[in-house]
């Protein structure tokens, strides 16, 4: 092809986690089995905030938003895996990468958003709880979730234009279980300069917006909670974002650590890359859900109700 913008690849080659044909069965049920307790877990959170009218709450509006969107995240890797196993075929057309490139990044960045602003909620409620109800109004929560919307649809389409300009021609491996952006401009047949240089200044600005809008309003968490005298008080208000924290030092120490595994020589020449990926792809919004129906109260009484519910109604 003389022309940049075009591209004579039909197909990809998805190599997955393993290519041992002994392996495949196990990874199947393993991954299917994750799926699942993800998408399950996370709907049920779902519907115990729909049901239970106390958790009409922006705190729990933005949970909920969070789940959805954790099940997006998997949904866009796992069945396509799962269907590569099953039909024993490691095929991707061109346009059906481009696709899970796009939604793969606009769910996994949506996630980013929505735990900044659930830190900015529970900054307002810790240190400005007499205003809770006038600042985190209906209309703020919603202009909130649009921009989240808005900024994430912008980067994952700039990125997805961004590899649409590469020229790919032949018939390619991706050692990956899915369509991960770095890989595919590795794999590009034209210059890549302009498409790293976007790579990691959008993502990195993406990155960073949200990690300070996480890290400021933790900082006057902290402040206010020192403030308060005594220890019950303390208690209380850490309480009331212990779940809230938890996935977020979850979600970030997790890309911390797969940033610098993944940064190593010894990573850059094995499968270990692929392996290393479930952690934030599928392990990370699988505990989202077992740490907020385990670590909060108020979603534990919900589920709670709902079960009674179901049991009363069967």
């Amino acid at each position: 092809m003389e022309s940049e913008n075009q591209t004579c690849v039909l197909e990809f080659i998805l190599l997955g986690v393993s290519e041992d044909v002994l392996l495949q069965p196990l990874l199947f049920g393993l991954f299917l089995s994750m799926y699942l307790v993800t998408s399950i877990g996370n709907l049920l959170i779902i519907l115990a905030i729909i049901m239970d009218s106390h958790l009409h709450t922006p705190m729990y509006f933005f949970l909920s938003n969070l789940s959805l969107a954790d099940i997006w995240f998997i949904s866009t890797t796992i069945p396509k895996m799962l269907l590569n196993i099953q039909t024993q075929s490691k095929v991707i057309t061109y346009a059906g990468c481009i696709t899970q490139l796009y939604f793969f990044m606009l769910f996994g960045d949506l996630d980013n958003f929505l735990l900044t602003v659930m830190a900015y909620d529970r900054f307002v409620a810790i240190c400005h709880p007499l205003r809770y109800t006038i600042i985190m109004n209906p209309r703020l929560c919603g202009l909130l979730l649009l921009a989240s919307w808005i900024m994430t649809a912008l980067h994952s389409l700039l990125q997805s234009l961004m590899v649409l300009r590469l020229s790919f021609c032949e018939e390619l491996e991706i050692p990956h279980f899915f369509c991960e952006l770095n890989q595919l401009i590795h794999l590009a047949r034209s210059d890549t300069f302009l498409n790293d240089l976007v790579m990691y200044f959008a993502t990195g600005l993406v990155a960073i917006v949200p990690l300070t809008g996480n890290l400021f309003s933790y900082s006057k968490i902290v402040t206010s909670i020192f403030r308060i005298s005594s220890a019950g008080g303390k208690y209380k208000a850490f309480s009331t974002c212990g779940s809230h924290l938890s996935v977020v030092s979850l979600f970030y120490g997790t890309v911390l650590v797969l940033g610098v595994y993944l940064s190593s020589a010894a990573a850059q020449n094995s499968r270990a890359i692929a392996i290393a990926s479930v952690m934030y792809t599928v392990v990370t919004p699988m505990l989202n859900s077992f740490i907020y129906s385990l670590k909060n109260k108020d979603i534990k009484q919900a589920l709670k109700k709902l079960f009674r519910q179901e049991t009363f109604s069967t």
